[in-house]
């Protein structure tokens, strides 16, 4: 699959958005992912899909003592390298279905919007299950199945130009869909609700949480847009824990 992060115009239109200058703090899903992620006292991390590596960066700074981020965007990872200066933190040019060529394993694996650009999610939960240690935990965030369905990931309009409804349609063809996401043809592959957690349970793991966030109410306060996000859910938080 084509990876847009290295379009330079792609790249330089995803610097301008608020989770690119503002970090975890301009994330509208942020304020519920945070109380998802487990204790990072004295652990090792991996953070699949790290982009700017901001994850990575708090996983350290709440204590961690080792975390590797991967990305299979050059861009991203040379970003992520610039604006990291802790050496418990390495960095690694690698797609998240070659997690099985890491040698080690970690005690929490997370990932932030990342896992609807892989085509098995069932695939990457074994990997997964094998990378974390026993007890080991699985954090994530990825675009909701009732966002990424229909496949324009837009709304339909009145004449007005206003939102009318969100369209979900093809909703069990778990197939690529196209979508335009900062001016430019994004790939991605839908999964259902099912598959995101049947993958999980029948690959070794128990579900501890999950959650529909919605928008922080600073940022519903501040934007008429924001607010039509409590029309339908964007995004789907998932902590998972490995069967002993």
């Amino acid at each position: 699959m084509k990876n847009e992060y290295d379009n330079p115009n792609f790249f330089e239109a995803y610097s301008q958005m608020d989770r690119s200058k503002k970090g975890l703090d301009g994330a509208g899903e942020w304020h519920e992912l945070k109380k998802l992620l487990p204790d990072f006292t004295g652990k090792t991390v991996l953070d699949l899909g790290c982009g700017y590596g901001w994850h990575c960066r708090y996983a350290v700074e709440h204590g961690a003592k080792k975390v590797i981020g991967i990305d299979l965007s050059e861009r991203m990872i040379e970003k992520a390298k610039e604006m990291t200066d802790s050496s418990k933190i390495t960095y690694h040019l690698m797609g998240m279905n070659d997690i099985d060529k890491l040698e080690e394993t970690f005690d929490i694996v997370i990932s932030s919007l990342a896992l609807h650009y892989v085509p098995s999610f069932d695939e990457m939960a074994k990997k997964v299950n094998h990378r974390l240690n026993p007890d080991g935990a699985f954090v994530f965030s990825a675009e909701h199945p009732i966002f990424t369905a229909q496949g324009t990931e837009d709304w339909v309009y009145d004449t007005e130009g206003h939102p009318l409804y969100w369209p979900v349609d093809h909703y069990f063809d778990e197939s690529i869909r196209e979508t335009t996401f900062l001016g430019e043809t994004v790939l991605k592959y839908h999964k259902t609700l099912t598959t995101y957690l049947d993958g999980l349970l029948t690959n070794g793991f128990q579900i501890t949480r999950l959650v529909e966030p919605m928008p922080a109410p600073e940022m519903l306060e501040a934007s008429a847009q924001m607010r039509d996000e409590l029309r339908r859910p964007m995004m789907l938080l998932v902590s998972a824990k490995k069967n002993k």
